[in-house]
């Protein structure tokens, strides 16, 4: 069956690329000869843990994860690593530093107040979120059990492009939306987590990687399957994992590692970022959203003079197949995703679109 070309800019369920979706298919209803689709394994099976165990190995490698950490796959998306977070690491000193730069990381302190003490670090709320602080401008407690920011911001379209120096304080970050599209140092973090569904395979499977030597000091209130060294304990299987989600993050990170791993993706995203904020800044009726410093490789923000123009580009590209580029409620405006999947033809086909209508209403 063929696919119809659209391009997806979809912020997340995001673009998957081709080869990946027909190995899938493929092997859809007979998984290597086993008779069996993955969706109908039992996960205790030799073959199921032939599966888990690969996918676990090539997301080792692709992310240089050194052995003091241990490699989780969970679900509740990465909402539900907002309350795991402070049940697992808030027994230190019960307060927490967190870096509020979008919404997704001030729910996530709004949940943890639950639990402890939380420090804001930043917010940026007073800018409309469109700028990430500097490492002089956070303001960071001595003793907070750890540090919490989210790497990457789908809604305003900015990022990290630096990791926090926060001494003997454990960091904890959210890469939903950018793992996997450049190297990590894995070493520095305590908790690494990211929602699967934009870089790595289909939504339902969390993906955690935790410092080993902090955990098991989970508050008492902390429900079995929100224990960290629980799940470690039974490698993730205390209950019945996203079995099919796990086997489409192998495909995956095989793909990736076929193309070049995450220095190729890094090279890539820094491509087709830099050719739409090129554009967007030459434009005389686009403007990017998040301020040049700050703007993220993964999400392109972006508006024209009004809300009606806005709507009418968004409506025009998706009759072109260019699909899901209206920006997010809270926001407003256009977001392009150019997730590791998107290919230059997208990017490019976006920009030719881009000029027509601008030439249509300047």
């Amino acid at each position: 069956m063929e696919r119809n070309q659209v391009y997806n800019f979809s912020a997340g369920p995001s673009v998957m690329p081709e080869s990946v979706l027909r190995t899938a298919q493929s092997e859809l209803l007979n998984y290597k000869g086993s008779g069996m689709s993955v969706m109908e394994m039992s996960h205790r099976s030799p073959a199921f843990q032939e599966i888990f165990d690969e996918t676990k190995a090539l997301l080792k490698e692709a992310l240089n994860v050194p052995d003091t950490h241990e490699i989780l796959f969970l679900q509740g998306g990465a909402t539900m690593q907002f309350s795991m977070v402070p049940l697992n690491l808030m027994y230190r000193t019960g307060s927490a530093d967190y870096a509020v730069t979008g919404n997704f990381s001030g729910i996530a302190a709004r949940e943890a107040e639950k639990y402890g003490t939380v420090h804001y670090a930043c917010h940026t709320a007073n800018c409309g979120h469109t700028v990430i602080p500097s490492q002089e401008q956070l303001h960071l407690s001595k003793d907070a059990s750890y540090f919490y920011y989210c790497q990457n911001n789908t809604i305003y379209g900015t990022q990290w492009h630096y990791v926090p120096e926060t001494g003997s304080v454990p960091l904890v970050c959210d890469m939903s939306s950018d793992i996997l599209s450049r190297p990590v140092d894995v070493s520095r973090y305590g908790i690494i987590f990211a929602g699967a569904q934009k870089n790595m395979a289909p939504a339902g499977l969390t993906v955690a990687i935790v410092r080993r030597n902090l955990m098991g000091h989970a508050l008492p209130i902390t429900p079995m399957l929100l224990d960290y060294q629980t799940m470690i304990d039974k490698d993730s299987m205390l209950n019945t994992p996203p079995c099919w989600c796990i086997y489409m993050l192998g495909l995956q990170l095989k793909w990736l590692k076929e193309q070049g791993g995450v220095e190729e993706m890094q090279r890539r995203a820094a491509q087709r970022s830099q050719l739409l904020y090129d554009y967007l800044d030459g434009s005389r009726l686009f403007r990017a959203s998040a301020q040049p410093s700050a703007r993220s490789q993964m999400n392109v923000t972006f508006r024209t003079r009004n809300a009606e123009l806005d709507a009418a580009f968004a409506q025009g590209g998706a009759q072109r197949g260019l699909k899901h580029l209206k920006g997010h409620r809270i926001s407003g405006g256009m977001r392009a995703s150019v997730y590791n999947a998107m290919p230059m033809e997208g990017v490019q086909a976006l920009i030719d679109y881009m000029n027509e209508f601008e030439r249509e209403h300047i």
